[in-house]
């Protein structure tokens, strides 16, 4: 199963300690054989929004697409390699334009500009 860049996925997310995982939305940035390359997608969108976060927002008329149920963040610093098995289901895609937001947010995350 060959997932490409810009899909929306359910996946078991790792936390940062390693030690367990949420069911949560997250972006496909590539995949490299079995290996996907993931950032995570959170619905708890706060007032104040990071440098390194993108939004999806709701009332994007594109939004539908995303297979996402709610105004949503993406957090570029939150990065994942994960294996293709613990993708639950791919649920929608993101716009090119939010895609292009989302690699030019990532640059300056990993300080790659």
């Amino acid at each position: 199963m060959r997932i490409e860049p810009g899909a929306v996925v359910l996946v078991n997310f790792p936390f940062t300690d390693l030690q367990s995982s949420k069911v949560r939305p997250a972006l496909v940035l590539t995949q490299k054989r079995d290996d996907v390359i993931i950032v995570g997608i959170f619905s708890k969108v706060p007032a104040y929004l990071q440098d390194s976060w993108v939004i999806i927002d709701a009332e994007d008329p594109r939004f539908k697409q995303t297979g996402l149920k709610k105004s949503s963040v993406i957090k570029t610093e939150k990065i994942a390699v994960v294996h293709r098995s613990l993708i639950r289901k791919e649920l929608g895609r993101l716009s090119p334009e939010l895609i292009e937001k989302v690699k030019q947010i990532l640059r300056q995350t990993l300080g790659i500009e």
